[in-house]
């Protein structure tokens, strides 16, 4: 016969809610740890137990466990840390994360007076948006929805980032976008992004309640990507795209445009400064060859 645990999972989560600091670390680093005890730990468990926990390789961890410990814990450095090396954190766990040590940095930076408030501010926000861009083109279309739902919930899904999302090449963040903000059904928004002859993209736009003066930016947008201007990945800003969408502002006079010229001129500089890091990299990795008649001059 095997051998029955000595103690089972409702004993254990009675230990975690009754035990102090000590007992809770000891029942974290148990080889083998059941998602209903993890869930215990990850609602009342230490900062150090929650730590032991996350880096158990061992413990059955629920999504919805991971979100709480960084709901709990996420100002903590070395849970963070943890937390953000896992491959099985959800995309909207991942980014408050981002968003937690983002804000810290920004605390430090205003504290220690580098910056001034109102410009570390715009930093820390923008820095933000990319990771955001960067961590929704490396999950699965079904963590999506969850990861728009909390930036709606936390004031993050601003314009920017969902033209942001665009001007990636991430058609798949707007067009989950859309539809969360529209209430209407994901695969009729992607139809009717995906029409290049529908005139439906101006009312699915209103529906979404952007703000007119982007919608001639967003038209361009999506124009620019049905012409195929995408390079590679959806994680970084098209120089291509961008500056097909700033020719299609410089045509409307409307004063109202001038925010979103500013915020795409913005884009173009980012987007210039990242392909000449990239570039600069690839100078780096790859070995100079020596032309011929230099290597003949020095054998001569």
């Amino acid at each position: 016969m095997p051998c029955r645990p000595l103690l089972i999972d409702a004993d254990l989560i009675d230990a975690v809610a009754s035990g102090g600091d000590a007992i809770q670390a000891a029942i974290a680093c148990r080889a083998e740890l059941p998602s209903a005890v993890a869930a215990a730990l990850a609602e009342l468990g230490s900062a150090e137990a929650c730590f032991i926990l996350v880096e158990n390789d061992g413990a059955e961890i629920a999504p919805a466990s991971i979100h709480r410990i960084a709901e709990r814990f996420g100002e903590v450095a070395t849970i963070r840390e943890a937390l953000l090396a896992r491959d099985d954190m959800p995309a909207a766990t991942r980014q408050s994360l981002v968003t937690k040590l983002s804000e810290e940095i920004a605390g430090f930076v205003i504290g220690r007076s580098w910056l001034e408030s109102d410009r570390a501010q715009r930093v820390v926000r923008e820095a933000c948006e990319k990771a955001t861009v960067i961590i929704a083109a490396d999950r699965p279309q079904a963590e999506l929805r969850p990861l728009i739902r909390h930036l709606c919930a936390s004031g993050q899904l601003t314009v920017g980032l969902i033209l942001r999302a665009l001007l990636s090449g991430n058609l798949v963040f707007f067009e989950e976008a859309l539809a969360e903000l529209s209430g209407m059904p994901v695969r009729r928004v992607s139809h009717l992004v995906h029409d290049r002859f529908s005139s439906g993209v101006q009312a699915l736009l209103e529906k979404a309640r952007l703000p007119p003066p982007t919608h001639r930016a967003f038209k361009a947008a999506i124009a620019a990507m049905q012409d195929d201007l995408v390079g590679d990945g959806a994680a970084r800003l098209q120089r291509r795209m961008i500056e097909r969408v700033l020719t299609a502002l410089r045509g409307c006079r409307c004063r109202r445009n001038r925010a979103a010229g500013y915020l795409l001129r913005r884009f173009a500089t980012e987007a210039a400064r990242e392909e000449a890091r990239l570039f600069c990299e690839e100078l780096v990795e790859t070995p100079a060859e020596i032309p011929a008649e230099i290597t003949y001059s020095a054998a001569a």
